[in-house]
């Protein structure tokens, strides 16, 4: 049985997905599966697990990304994971930064499916399902030629679950930002993955940008991944998810919303966190809406001032709902 419904989920980023994010988006959609940062394998092993693995029940239902090629370490981070709770482990074959590469995974991997189907073998038996994350190819490899081969190799040895961003990585020549827009997107060839794999669980993710647009792919695939989208326009993509995409829950008021988060944010400055270590993920929360920009000035100058707290959101969003 696959351990969560991934009909829609917000994607690993970099930076972003924190667990502060992910509680502000879990008030958001009870539903949509959330997922950590990529954490490497080295990091949960070595680091302080707390800080990186640590979340918030509320988060759930909630996926760990891991990255790493080395399946040794792999299998004993997976295995941390599992004591740590995640019922998800997703191993990242996508992410095209440099310093990704440095380290032989992400989207480099691409290159080498025998080796991910290594890694993935060793990742299981510890509890956490093993999904996949990867892109439809690496610079000149022909994602016809290559996904399919990958997916037989990587599905082979046990993984039922991948996540395609349907877009090429080009390691040599453009950069991280670059590799997540300029190439371009092969939604067909991710439905015809679905086609030819129809026991595969098949999630599509790549310039995803409402819910319309999620409800139109689930036509072809089995889930949607939103990245930037759903971490710049919250309030436009989530909180109608459960009932377009999974057919149940309410809509939560705003400002039920905002008061939650204020009672995070109060827990959290006890606990010794900053303001603004919070309410840099809400910026877009009303993009779009009368004085949303006064909302965003309001946070941005004031949240990393001494003594910021819950007062100062209640007065941002003052400007939109006044």
């Amino acid at each position: 049985m696959p351990a969560f419904n991934r009909k829609l989920s917000v994607a690993p980023m970099m930076d972003w997905t924190d667990r502060h994010c992910r509680f502000f988006h879990r008030l958001l959609s009870e539903k949509t599966l959330l997922y950590t940062e990529m954490v490497t394998a080295q990091a949960v092993i070595h680091g302080h697990r707390d800080r990186l693995l640590g979340y918030s029940p509320e988060e759930q239902p909630l996926a760990l990304q891991l990255g790493g090629s080395d399946p040794a370490l792999l299998a004993r981070a997976t295995r941390i994971a599992a004591d740590f709770g995640y019922q998800e482990v997703n191993l990242n074959v996508g992410c095209p930064s440099d310093r990704v590469q440095s380290g032989s995974f992400g989207a480099v991997l691409m290159e080498q499916p025998a080796l991910v189907a290594e890694c993935v073998s060793a990742m299981q038996g510890f509890g956490p399902e093993i999904t996949v994350k990867c892109r439809i190819g690496v610079d000149e490899q022909e994602p016809r030629d290559v996904l399919p081969d990958f997916l037989q190799s990587v599905s082979a040895a046990g993984v039922e679950s991948f996540t395609i961003h349907a877009r090429k990585a080009w390691l040599q020549g453009l950069s991280p930002k670059q590799n997540r827009d300029v190439p371009p997107l092969d939604y067909p060839l991710v439905y015809d993955m679905k086609a030819e794999f129809p026991d595969l669980e098949i999630c599509i993710n790549g310039g995803v940008e409402s819910l319309d647009a999620a409800l139109a792919h689930l036509k072809h695939v089995d889930g949607v991944m939103i990245g930037r989208a759903a971490y710049h326009q919250p309030f436009a993509i989530l909180p109608e998810a459960d009932q377009r995409i999974f057919g149940q829950g309410s809509v939560k008021p705003e400002a039920w919303v905002i008061a939650r988060m204020c009672d995070y944010i109060e827990v959290e400055l006890a606990k010794g966190a900053r303001l603004n270590q919070i309410t840099r993920h809400m910026l877009g929360a009303f993009a779009g809406r009368p004085g949303a920009r006064q909302w965003r000035r309001t946070l941005s100058e004031g949240a990393h001032l001494d003594g910021a707290g819950p007062a100062l959101v209640m007065q941002a969003y003052g400007a939109v709902k006044g």
